[in-house]
């Protein structure tokens, strides 16, 4: 898998297609943002020539009428300038918003479809830090930072081509000494937007670990790691400070600069001013512009530099974002072959499967079984001898690395079971097909309804008040204040971890797949709930394949089939009858010996 790290500097390419990507939408807005935009360039142009006329007027003896209309055309002016940028801000804003929020839904949406070794390699603190602290970096950058840098760029080439109007000779000295700037501007560019990345990266790793420790405190207060925990948070902000650090060592040249460029232009405007009023070539006034013009240079220049520097940190994230998004997941999906309603057959053939960066030790290791329409597996096994793995590989977050997965389905013409290498299928289908409840149930902050149908609003109301009845949970859901409606987040919409349990049961009824895998889903419930929910599995696992991994013996009473797995292999493989009645079988001996003290 491609590492997301890249010191590469500014490539003018990936900023454009990411610009024009997330700004094309908004047309109208941008062309309405430029407008504005240069509309203030020209008012901030036009008003000094105002106070030239002004100025020239008075030492002319102009009348005062004429005197107050200029004033009052500058007032006017200006107040319409302050206008405009308001309005600038606002359509910036709006621009800004719209397109980061539309970045961030399409990389979460991306790293969802990426596979589970991303999400193994990746914590989510850091990939967190990716899709949201990167995009905010970028605000700036699409709302006016590329506009405004080249606006101020042709506000400052007016200014110098209004300067060499006057006199051509200060135009080209005014001009060499902000092209030397420029220049130098350029090549501190370069060595900047490497060290600015590569404190992004460092950021990145420091929201990882503070993601992992915040989920871990409990475990770290009870090995008393806290000790080791600090020395790591330590190191981790210490390697932030000294990239921060080595960054802002180029961003103090590049914020000293200014001040030896205008030391220049304002020698510069001294002599050249006093040499053309003595020689009658301007007027006060012409004198006046020149220097106003030079200052007003000054604001443009100085927001040119903070403008580089967000261009220098929006380099750095447009990277890592084009980085992100060219990660492309490894399980294909091929679209058309899919699976009607009804039971499916499940039909593993020497299945082999070890994780990416494990190659020399296989998780499974040449597994084959084939449990027929309408069974159920008992899927027994130590911590760690690959049960929850084999699940994995149905729904298909891996794919395995030797033999191969077949899914069957019986049609109403033939009595033969069609068989799908489960590689060839389209992945949602396969999915909605698979229901899964496990031991840990999620649970949104939203309505019962959305976490009931997970935001299918195509579920019927009757529908989901037929599957809360089903699971037993009709005595919880009638004191809801808001029914269907009532938030979980709520105190009023609280669930127990049973009751949460049970809720996941509901969601499977709605699903209504074709097969059913539940991983040790009634580990966590008390008796007195999971007799309750005794008649809601029935009725799940009526005409319906299933795979129940347990620990608990009573949780196999109703298998069919019982599949014992031991470091990855297969230790033993029957009907649960044949495996009772042989006294020699490992489930047998199991049953003697009491299956959660065995498999502990």
């Amino acid at each position: 898998m491609p590492n997301i790290k890249n010191n590469n500097p500014f490539s003018y390419k990936k900023t454009w297609s990411l610009f024009s990507e997330y700004l094309r939408p908004q047309i109208s807005r941008v062309v309405l943002l430029t407008i504005l935009l240069f509309s203030s360039i020209g008012l901030a142009l036009l008003n000094p020539q105002i106070v030239r006329y002004y100025l020239d007027s008075a030492q002319s003896g102009a009348q005062l009428d004429m005197l107050l209309r200029a004033a009052a055309l500058f007032m006017g002016l200006a107040i319409f300038r302050q206008l405009v940028n308001v309005a600038v801000t606002y359509v910036g804003e709006k621009v800004a918003w719209t397109s980061t929020n539309n970045l961030r839904a399409d990389l979460a949406l991306h790293c969802l479809k990426l596979d589970m070794s991303f999400h193994k390699k990746y914590k989510p603190g850091e990939l967190i830090e990716r899709v949201d602290g990167d995009v905010n970096q970028l605000a700036n950058f699409f709302s006016q930072l590329v506009i405004r840098l080249g606006g101020n760029l042709l506000l400052v080439i007016g200014v110098l081509l209004i300067l060499g109007w006057h006199d051509w000779r200060l135009g080209a000295l005014i001009a060499l000494i902000a092209l030397i700037g420029g220049l130098l501007l350029y090549e501190l560019n370069k060595l900047s937007v490497p060290r600015w990345q590569m404190v992004r990266e460092v950021e990145a790793k420091l929201f990882g670990f503070l993601e992992e420790w915040l989920n871990g405190t409990e475990d770290i207060r009870t090995c008393g790691a806290e000790s080791y925990i600090l020395l790591r948070l330590y190191h981790a902000l210490r390697s932030r400070y000294q990239k921060v650090l080595s960054a802002m060592h180029i961003q103090v040249l590049v914020a000293d600069l200014p001040l030896g460029v205008f030391a220049l232009a304002y020698s510069t405007a001294h002599v050249f001013g006093y040499t053309l009023l003595r020689n009658g070539a301007i007027t006060i006034g012409g004198v006046y512009l020149i220097f106003y013009y030079i200052d007003l240079m000054k604001g443009p220049l100085w927001e040119i530099l903070r403008q580089v520097e967000d261009l220098q940190r929006a380099a750095a994230s447009i990277n890592r974002i084009t980085e992100l998004r060219q990660i492309q997941p490894k399980i294909s999906s091929e679209r058309g072959l899919s699976f009607p309603q009804g039971p499916l057959q499940v039909k593993f053939n020497q299945v082999s499967f070890y994780y990416e960066d494990e190659q020399e030790k296989n998780v499974l290791e040449s597994i084959s079984f084939h449990l027929e329409h309408g069974k159920v597996l008992g899927l027994l096994g130590r911590t760690g001898s690959g049960k929850s793995t084999l699940t994995k590989l149905l729904f298909r977050f891996h794919d395995v690395t030797g033999g191969s997965i077949q899914l069957g389905y019986k049609t109403d013409d033939d009595n033969e079971p069609t068989l799908i290498d489960i590689r060839h299928t389209d992945q949602d289908s396969l999915r909605e097909k698979i229901g899964l409840v496990t031991q840990d149930v999620q649970l949104f902050h939203t309505t019962v309804r959305q976490n009931l149908t997970l935001f299918d609003n195509s579920i019927s109301d009757e529908h989901i008040l037929k599957a809360i009845d089903a699971v037993g949970l009709d005595t919880w859901f009638s004191q809801l204040p808001y029914g269907l409606d009532t938030k979980l987040e709520s105190t009023e919409g609280g669930l127990s971890a049973g009751e949460a349990q049970l809720l996941a049961f509901a969601r499977v009824f709605l699903e209504d797949p074709g097969l059913i895998i539940l991983d040790e889903a009634s580990s966590r419930l008390d008796p007195a709930t999971e007799r309750r929910i005794e008649k809601a599995v029935d009725l799940l696992l009526s005409n319906r394949t299933a795979i129940i991994i347990a620990h608990r013996l009573e949780t196999v009473q109703r298998a069919d089939e019982i599949l014992i797995l031991e470091d990855g292999k297969i230790a033993e493989y029957g009907t649960r009858a044949d495996l009772v009645k042989d006294s020699d079988s490992l489930f047998s001996r199991l049953l003697k010996t009491g299956l959660d003290e065995a498999m502990a």
